[in-house]
């Protein structure tokens, strides 16, 4: 017989054999159950889901690896492209010249909306931010299984690390919107300085909502391939492409999409950073019915006038523009406590397969 306990010969066992090799010991079981066993002598699990506090300082502890792997990653991520980086600022742009063809050109909804161009390419770059940040994590847990089985980390850095990644790509495309903005006639104004905060929101949410999606993710393997059309159905009733504001349809029904997450962080980063949303917004100014008449006649014409388009602030909002800070917070926290509770539950199921 081998080492390994397997017959190196033809033959058959026969009752009675010893079938420990020459030499080695026969190590004796405790008597006790083997869970005091483990206890007695300092042993714990190799996977559970630790309490909510010490969870949340190993996180914290662990804040620096998580920057430094979203780095890397987003460093590696294009390195066999010939365009390399650029490719990070080339997708949305490319996906927003799409857009810009297809609904600006040639289906005219553009209408009615000042600069379109930077209305469109706003609502792109930031709609993105969600997108990627809720597909990667979506498959993060699976695709990480040999590092979840290896280590002993809180499983949560990893949809962090992911989120990192895109606000990373995110920060450069917003570089790239400005000279955009800039370009198309939209001066820098101090409200340049409210993107950040609403970005921040945006973050936080997306935060949030990448940890349920990573738990799901984990769990259903056809959610990741859900997801996709799930986002693409997000993306058209959240107000990329057109003005939500003014839509011919109920006010409640306007309500309801203004006030939708993605729909939110959109708005207001438009209005921090296009001057020419933030002065034709429905609502902007008190109501005037000749010059809200107006623009519902005139601006909607294609090669309409600005001044026509901008008339649109003479109309009467469906939703008080100034309420769309208190909706990003809430739903940034909301998904936030939501999300990491839901991840967290779930902490020591993952690595299972």
């Amino acid at each position: 017989m081998s080492n390994d306990r397997r017959l190196s010969a033809p033959g058959q066992l026969a009752a009675g054999d010893d079938l420990t090799p020459a030499g080695v010991a026969t190590a004796d079981l405790p008597d006790e159950p083997l869970a005091e066993f483990a206890a007695q002598h300092g042993l714990r699990p190799s996977a559970e889901r630790p309490p909510i506090g010490h969870y949340l300082h190993s996180l914290w502890h662990r804040r620096h690896f998580i920057m430094a792997f979203a780095t890397a990653r987003n460093i590696a991520m294009y390195t066999e492209a010939r365009l390399g980086q650029l490719w990070q600022v080339l997708t949305p742009l490319l996906n927003a010249g799409v857009y810009f063809l297809v609904f600006g050109l040639l289906l005219k909804i553009n209408r009615g909306i000042p600069n379109y161009l930077g209305f469109l390419v706003t609502g792109v770059f930031v709609f993105n931010f969600t997108q990627r940040a809720f597909i990667t994590t979506s498959t993060v847990i699976t695709d990480s299984l040999p590092l979840i089985r290896a280590l002993r980390f809180p499983r949560a850095a990893l949809p962090l690390a992911y989120v990192m990644i895109e606000l990373e790509q995110m920060a450069l495309s917003m570089v790239v919107l400005a000279v955009i903005l800039v370009l198309t006639g939209e001066p820098i104004t101090w409200y340049w300085l409210l993107a950040i905060p609403a970005l921040l929101l945006q973050t936080i949410f997306n935060i949030g909502v990448g940890l349920a999606t990573a738990r799901l993710g984990s769990n259903v393997n056809d959610f990741s391939q859900l997801l996709p059309f799930l986002m693409r159905t997000w993306l058209y009733v959240s107000g990329v492409l057109f003005n939500i504001s003014t839509l011919a349809i109920k006010r409640e029904y306007v309500a309801i999409l203004q006030i939708n997450p993605v729909a939110i962080y959109i708005t207001l980063i438009r209005e921090a950073m296009l001057k020419t949303q933030r002065l034709s917004q429905p609502g902007a100014k008190p109501f005037n019915a000749q010059r809200c008449h107006t623009w519902a006649t005139l601006g909607h014409r294609v090669g309409a006038r600005v001044q026509y388009q901008m008339d649109s602030a003479y109309c009467h909002g469906v939703t008080n523009p100034a309420h769309y800070w208190t909706y990003g917070i809430a739903w940034a926290l909301l998904a936030l406590v939501f999300g990491f509770f839901f991840f967290w539950r779930a902490e020591a199921k993952y690595g299972r397969g």
